[in-house]
């Protein structure tokens, strides 16, 4: 029977680590198992958490197995290698879709009938990987997405119009990666046009304005791992987010990457655009109005990412 309030984390490093900690303050799960093909380093991030447990609400945390998979309400992946230096998300590719080749016919032999979150990178091709080698339906097969990309993107504007990046939505869709684009056409200011609230503050020159903004939010992965090795605390509060999205059953509306089956006159690859995601997973793609100039970039990402899934030997 399956536990909504059980978790897994499937990948120990530094993403894991800190979804971990991350899940663990927000307490929405009595009990989350961590796995790791080192079962060590599995081990002791779950005693370090362990000892935060009298402050926060979740109740258990532990190391565990592929064994512990089959009654979790969602599973988290990972697990993969790190983006290096100079090296793009989809650079990726091959090394981490072996890894998939044998995490994934671990989780669908233990019957489970929860829903598998995959973060790891590329993310759209491992997601559709997912997919496939799963055999579960698209729903509860889903991608952390540009859900990242996308809070980047509010962050920066609002310290560029200085508000609330709560009273901005603002999408990036696409390729979690370089083809990734922004949503200018449908991005807004508690529902004022972006540009007519940029020249209410002030701001006018509204086409650098934009390529500076968007040129920031698509390299920070890049200055962040430059800088520091590799991003981990950004991603693990998105993942978090979504995480609570389906828990709790709100309903948001959020960029995941899921499998496309005619959106956006576009089928059988997974690409991040806005979904509802609910306790049933990625329930909903909604289709947003786009320009002639978005639609065409976003077959272009889908294009770049086809061409990659060809090559694949699933």
């Amino acid at each position: 029977m399956i536990n909504n309030r059980k978790a897994a984390i499937i990948g120990c490093g530094f993403v894991g680590a800190s979804t971990a900690f991350s899940l663990m303050h927000q307490g929405l799960f009595s009990e989350l198992v961590l796995i790791d093909v080192n079962e060590e380093k599995a081990r002791g991030e779950a005693m370090d958490l362990s000892h935060g447990r009298p402050y926060v609400d979740t109740s258990k945390i532990y190391a565990g197995s592929y064994d512990d998979v089959a009654d979790c309400g969602l599973i988290i992946i990972t697990a993969g290698a790190n983006q290096k230096p100079d090296e793009t998300r989809l650079d990726l590719v091959h090394k981490n879709v072996s890894i998939f080749k044998s995490i994934i016919p671990e989780i669908t032999r233990r019957n489970s009938e929860g829903i598998l979150l995959v973060v790891a990178n590329p993310v759209d091709i491992l997601t559709y990987v997912t997919l496939k080698l799963s055999g579960f339906p698209k729903n509860r097969v889903f991608g952390s997405g540009t859900v990242l990309d996308s809070a980047r993107f509010q962050y920066l504007l609002s310290e560029h119009l200085e508000v609330d990046s709560g009273s901005i939505q603002a999408f990036i869709i696409g390729e979690h990666g370089d083809s990734e684009l922004a949503v200018w056409s449908d991005t807004n200011v508690s529902g004022i046009g972006i540009n007519e609230f940029c020249e209410m503050r002030g701001h006018f020159d509204h086409e650098k304005s934009m390529k500076r903004i968007f040129d920031d939010v698509k390299n920070s992965a890049y200055e962040i791992i430059e800088k520091k090795g590799a991003t981990y605390y950004g991603v693990a509060i998105a993942v978090s987010h979504i995480a609570e999205s389906i828990i709790r059953n709100k309903n948001s509306i959020l960029p995941v990457s899921s499998l496309l089956s005619g959106e956006y006159g576009l089928s059988d690859l997974c690409l991040s655009v806005p979904t509802i995601v609910n306790k049933n997973g990625a329930e909903q793609v909604i289709e947003i109005d786009l320009n002639s100039e978005e639609s065409s970039l976003l077959n272009k990402s889908a294009g770049q990412l086809k061409e990659i899934l060809s090559s694949l030997d699933l």
